[in-house]
């Protein structure tokens, strides 16, 4: 008889990390060696599982010497992993529906010419995305990530097309991935397309690289872990619709983006007043940014940013990121739009009217064209 599947397996919690959270929900204030003794397994084993238990929120230390444990709450902390697990899940599908969608068109060899068009070389790729920039009279909506294949350089000529663009009424929106933000080339297209008067807004494990003209043509990658591979050109209003849908649901739940060279004032935080720059450095934060990724972001030393948080963990009585979050949610520190970018699973996209202009169309001017 084949043996029982572990319950904690579908929360990517390991067997032993599960063992101990029961322990502790019938025993807190638990030492380490009272656990291992417990569950007949060593104490290294049992520190290492309970370190992951601290990470996930599911377990915290009520005293230091010796070091004793209790459980949280298990349903919001079960609930936040089980969340995570489902936007994972999710994401596979999404992969799975681009991997059948490639299979199929080098099965078939073909696309409905009114349809899809393959741009199967970089050039091709550079050509139509700068016709549809020079041609797009609404909005132009962009996911950013790398790796980049090929870059339209901020010069000039670029820069003026883009520009007469904003002249002609077209808006730009664009979604960067806040886990690769921290390299050279997202920075620096970042900063051009607000320069030019796009707006851009930090997002969490986006699923793709994508451009929008207007919710009638699409740029996006055959493959997105090889972009060099070729891009797909997207005219199928059905299918346009979808990712016009994908976009306005990260865009509604992305954390806005201030061009990192615009520095705020670096008085410590108070207790009751934070200033501007606490309150950058806590939205940050609640997207999941580490403290690289935020010196990065703010144009600061990491150094500064670190000892940034601890005053902002003293000024709260806080010790880890997590009891910040949730003291300065608490203090209405945190702006909405941070607060709802922390939400632990994807919202269901919104009803998109139409297949044309969406509502809201602002943003920078994407810098990238290979969408694919």
């Amino acid at each position: 008889m084949a043996e029982s599947p572990d319950p904690w397996d579908g929360t990517g919690l390991a067997p032993l990390a599960g063992q101990i959270l029961e322990y502790l929900v019938e025993h807190p204030e638990s030492s380490t060696t009272e656990i291992a003794s417990a569950l007949g397994t060593s104490s290294a084993a049992a520190s290492r599982a309970l370190r992951t238990l601290e990470t996930e929120l599911l377990a915290v230390r009520v005293s230091r010497r010796p070091p004793r444990w209790s459980a949280t709450p298990p349903r919001p902390a079960l609930a936040s992993l089980l969340a995570r697990r489902r936007e994972e899940l999710a994401r596979v599908e999404m992969l799975a529906e681009r991997l059948h969608d490639a299979y199929s068109s080098t099965s078939h060899q073909r696309f409905a010419s009114d349809q899809f068009e393959i741009l199967d070389t970089k050039r091709r790729v550079t050509a139509r995305y700068t016709h549809l920039l020079q041609t797009s009279r609404h909005e132009v909506l962009h996911l950013v990530m790398p790796p980049y294949v090929t870059v339209l350089e901020a010069t000039p000529h670029r820069l003026n097309i883009q520009a007469a663009a904003i002249r002609r009424g077209v808006r730009f929106r664009s979604i960067y991935d806040s886990d690769t933000f921290t390299d050279d080339m997202s920075l620096y297209t970042a900063q051009q397309g607000v320069a030019i008067g796009g707006e851009i807004r930090l997002s969490g494990g986006l699923p793709m690289k994508l451009v929008l003209f207007d919710g009638t043509s699409a740029i996006m990658p055959l493959r997105e872990d090889d972009p060099a591979q070729g891009s797909l050109l997207v005219h199928s209003p059905t299918l346009l619709y979808v990712l016009t849908a994908l976009f306005e649901s990260l865009w509604e739940h992305g954390v806005p983006w201030r061009n990192g060279s615009a520095r705020p004032p670096s008085a410590p935080p108070g207790r009751d007043r934070p200033d501007e720059r606490t309150r950058e450095i806590l939205r940050l934060m609640s997207l999941g940014m580490k403290d690289e990724a935020i010196a990065r972001v703010m144009g600061l030393s990491r150094r500064t940013i670190q000892k940034h948080i601890t005053d902002i963990g003293a000024a709260l009585g806080a010790r880890t990121r997590f009891q910040i979050a949730l003291s300065a949610q608490e203090r209405g520190w945190l702006p909405p739009a941070a607060e709802s970018s922390s939400l632990p699973s994807p919202p269901v996209p919104p009803a998109v009217p139409g297949h044309g202009r969406s509502a809201r169309c602002s943003g920078p001017p994407a810098q990238h064209a290979d969408a694919g």
